[in-house]
């Protein structure tokens, strides 16, 4: 299910609020890939492109709950849930599972292993993020929020192209 509130200005103009969005994912690895991919077109679109840090550390979270709602949370047959939602300055991104038992923890440096990185890593590139119990029904919501830089625009640098000035090369 796809909701857009407003379409997104790439000339320069201060953006509004812009959409959300939402979709159901199966609970396997190629689900969480599609929501990480789904989720970074979305951004895209958003006026938040595909080279820039923003971005990058979005698509990340949402691969890290992703990943996280199919490692652990998953329940046979039942999908897992993704929502983004994208005001003036701030990208909040929802993931939620149908599992009830098993409270995200967040590894130490002492406990990493090959695996366990993936809260350590929303914990330190989002400005916030918790988790809650599932409205309506089993499970829980694992939730992140990342304020855009620049008044909601992405910062214009070198890793960062500017969205409004394409150059082609003669």
């Amino acid at each position: 299910m796809n909701n857009e509130i407003a379409a997104p200005s790439r000339n320069g103009q201060p953006i509004g609020p812009t959409g959300h969005f939402a979709m159901r994912f199966s609970s396997t690895p190629r689900g969480a890939r599609l929501a990480r991919r789904l989720a970074g077109q979305r951004l895209d679109a958003w006026g938040i492109p595909y080279d820039c840090d923003a971005h990058h550390a979005l698509t990340l979270i949402v691969a890290e709950l992703a990943a996280n709602a199919v490692r652990h949370g998953r329940v046979p047959g039942r999908d897992f849930h993704l929502a983004l939602a994208r005001d003036a300055t701030t990208v909040q991104i929802e993931v939620t599972d149908t599992r009830t038992e098993g409270v995200p923890v967040v590894a130490t440096p002492t406990d990493l292993g090959d695996t366990g990185r993936g809260l350590l890593l929303v914990e330190h590139l989002a400005d916030r993020w918790d988790w809650h119990p599932r409205r309506g029904g089993p499970g829980k919501t694992v939730w992140a929020e990342y304020v855009l830089p620049a008044g909601g625009r992405p910062a214009a640098a070198p890793s960062c192209p500017s969205s409004t000035a394409a150059t082609v090369p003669r």
